[in-house]
């Protein structure tokens, strides 16, 4: 798809969400990276619970470093992977006090350098804490991607790199929640609700129903 009509789609998505926001609950920049290294595998919704009694008692490097990860397992362990992900935790606080001064770094080199954050992960926080146009590819964002017709890939970095072609510089922040919130309330994996969806004329999608 062009930028001309991707950028049509995405104005019509403003309309409806023009102030789109994550659904993990954070305050701090280190709240939100211990939020999305939390959320692999699991739903916000979950993430959110375990987050709202953990950051009671540590939302610092240093706080999560003093529990460590056998005091950080009572507050994770309803998600998947807790343990893998407590141990994770620790050790990228110990890294973030050691290499970087307790604050979560701003490019996405640095932050791949911490353990438990991929690709994904960095892109979320380079967009979400620091306004960076950094594409983030999950399952909503690359069946969106990909069924529209907005961008193809077999992966979500061939995904990740079509997006940033097509997609007009000022959407770069909030395209990829736009098209997140989208796949999850409307264009859903098993039916996806194009007789109500509001950018059915302009999708590229061969198998959509139409009024």
């Amino acid at each position: 798809m062009n930028r001309k009509k991707t950028g049509l789609i995405l104005e019509r998505l403003e309309a409806v969400m023009p102030e789109p926001r994550p659904a993990l609950d954070f305050e701090t920049h280190f709240e939100l990276l211990v939020a999305v290294m939390l959320s692999a595998q699991a739903t916000d919704r979950s993430v959110n619970r375990a987050t709202r009694e953990l950051f009671k008692v540590a939302n610092t490097p240093e706080a999560i470093i003093a529990l460590g990860a056998e005091g950080l397992e009572p507050y994770l362990k309803k998600l998947n992977f807790h343990p893998t992900k407590a141990r994770h935790l620790v050790r990228t606080s110990l890294l973030l006090v050691r290499n970087f001064g307790g604050l979560v770094p701003q490019t996405r080199e640095e932050l791949l350098t911490l353990p438990g954050v991929g690709r994904k992960t960095a892109n979320v926080v380079l967009n979400t804490a620091f306004g960076q146009p950094a594409i983030a590819v999950d399952t909503h964002v690359f069946r969106v991607a990909n069924r529209t017709g907005i961008a193809s890939g077999k992966n979500a970095l061939e995904v990740e790199a079509a997006l940033a072609k097509v997609i007009p510089e000022k959407f770069m922040i909030n395209a990829p929640q736009w098209l997140l919130l989208h796949g999850r309330h409307v264009c859903t994996a098993k039916k996806p609700k194009c007789l109500t969806c509001g950018i059915a004329d302009l999708c590229e999608y061969g198998e959509k129903k139409l009024p």
